[in-house]
């Protein structure tokens, strides 16, 4: 297996002199491409196919948030980091839906951005450890409140083994494959189990798998 191919999304050109430095130093990791803001960011993932896409949040024209929407509504393979000073669950919310894998804080994303390329790189999900810290305090807050216990506890063991599937970003057709099942029963599980966590879409299912540990961050 070849080097993991990068591309770089930032309209300041030091920041992303800054990131590629970091970046460079694992052999394991090529830059293929810089962009300058969004819109090239899209353009050139259609072209050069990257990995993973390491992206900034606020940038002319098109922005991180759209930018990553576009990317991953085209199906492709890429998976998006984006690189952010926001750390309210309400615009982690909308990065998932926008099909983002990776969420770095910038203020913390050094130590982590490797690793979060790998993972992301692998199909896995990321998200800087105070993120992940926040969303599990969050999720436990939100427990207390409602009365319950462990609300995964609730979930069958198929609807477990669906769930998972669901958070690392397969469809239900995928879904369906791997676990050698009917598409309608797919969705029927995945219905059932959003409707016992509480969940209302794919964006909050994600979210709660990260609470959960059950995806890698």
């Amino acid at each position: 297996m070849g080097p993991i191919r990068v591309l770089l999304a930032d309209d300041h050109g030091l920041l992303r002199k800054g990131v590629r430095s970091v970046i460079t130093q694992d052999p394991a990791i090529t830059i293929v491409g810089e962009a300058n803001d969004g819109d090239e960011a899209v353009r050139l993932t259609e072209e050069l196919s990257p990995d993973v896409v390491v992206m900034d949040v606020a940038m002319p024209g098109l922005n991180g948030l759209d930018a990553a929407a576009s990317i991953t509504r085209k199906g492709k393979r890429t998976g998006v980091i984006l690189l952010t000073m926001y750390s309210d669950e309400e615009y982690l919310v909308r990065a998932v839906s926008a099909g983002v894998r990776g969420y770095l804080l910038k203020d913390s994303a050094e130590p982590d951005l490797i690793r979060a390329i790998k993972a992301v790189a692998a199909g896995n999900t990321f998200f800087s450890p105070a993120i992940a810290d926040m969303l599990f305090d969050d999720y436990l807050i939100r427990l207390r409140r409602s009365d319950v216990q462990d609300s995964y506890e609730l979930l069958t063991d198929r609807e477990r083994q669906v769930l998972q599937l669901l958070a690392e970003g397969k469809t239900n057709k995928e879904v369906a494959t791997t676990l050698d099942l009917g598409v309608s029963t797919v969705e029927t599980h995945r219905m059932n189990l959003m409707k016992k966590l509480g969940i209302r879409n794919t964006a909050e299912l994600v979210l709660y798998a990260v609470r959960k540990k059950i995806l890698r961050v």
